[in-house]
């Protein structure tokens, strides 16, 4: 696992976009697995300013989202749906059936997370996995106590997440729906590279426990000590708890 400290939250947007976008020039089909949050909505700009001023193409690649709500339709403004089109898709001209995310309004939304972990396989897997992390050390949506070798499915949110992603729901977390569908820890370890991304002091317990705490389902981001190739890139806030910040370095 290679620690990255920088000293703001825009020099960790900009350094995560440069990342990527080395990805995309090795391999401009490359697969992404792709997140939400306000984190990554200025790493999206950054990626968008570097596709219009012609410093990277990005049009070209394909992605798996992480997760979506249940029960919101894809035009519903508080589906990750709607976010990733104006966060990016839009932007860089992804095709529609080339952007992909769970289908949270399905009729059967088991059904649909069993199907979207089978059209990633066969996509050949994603390339370079986009990580955020919540407060109590979710990624995707695996709250704690997910197994660690868990696969895309539903599951029930933990209050502390409904109370996290409020915001977009009239700041009241009982409007935040209970379910989603999430890539489960075994999903997301299958990734050939992951880049987990964490700014702000709130995010220092869980980044802290999750790079060198114990291996635990109890703090679902340890999981990605497993991987053999992770980036975890922080700002000062976000590693403020970490013990060992002298083995940091540059990207």
């Amino acid at each position: 696992m290679k620690i990255v400290i920088l000293p703001d939250a825009r020099a960790v947007s900009c350094a995560v976009a440069d990342i990527i976008v080395q990805e995309v020039r090795r391999n401009p089909q490359a697969v992404l697995g792709l997140a939400t949050g306000r984190t990554m909505e200025a790493i999206y700009a950054e990626l968008c300013a570097r596709h219009k001023g012609g410093i990277a193409e990005l049009s070209n690649i394909s992605s798996f989202n992480l997760d979506e709500y249940v029960g919101l339709s894809e035009e519903d403004p508080r589906s990750y749906h709607y976010y990733m089109r104006e966060n990016l898709f839009s932007t860089i001209g992804i095709e529609a059936n080339k952007g992909r995310l769970p289908k949270g309004a399905a009729h059967d939304p088991e059904q649909a997370a069993a199907e979207y972990d089978v059209a990633l396989a066969a996509s050949g897997g994603v390339d370079m996995q986009l990580l955020g992390i919540g407060e109590n050390g979710h990624i995707g949506f695996n709250e704690p106590l997910s197994g660690l070798s868990t696969r895309t499915r539903v599951v029930a949110l933990a209050k502390a997440t409904l109370e996290q992603n409020a915001k977009m729901f009239g700041g009241d977390y009982n409007n935040v729906p209970k379910q989603a569908i999430t890539m489960g820890i075994g999903t997301i370890l299958e990734a050939r590279s992951i880049l987990l991304v964490a700014t702000g002091s709130a995010k220092a317990r869980a980044v802290a426990q999750s790079v060198e705490g114990a291996l635990s389902a109890s703090m679902p981001g340890s999981a990605l000590q497993l991987h053999a190739k992770c980036i975890v890139v922080l700002d000062q806030g976000a590693a403020s708890e970490l013990g060992q910040r002298e083995a940091s370095e540059r990207p």
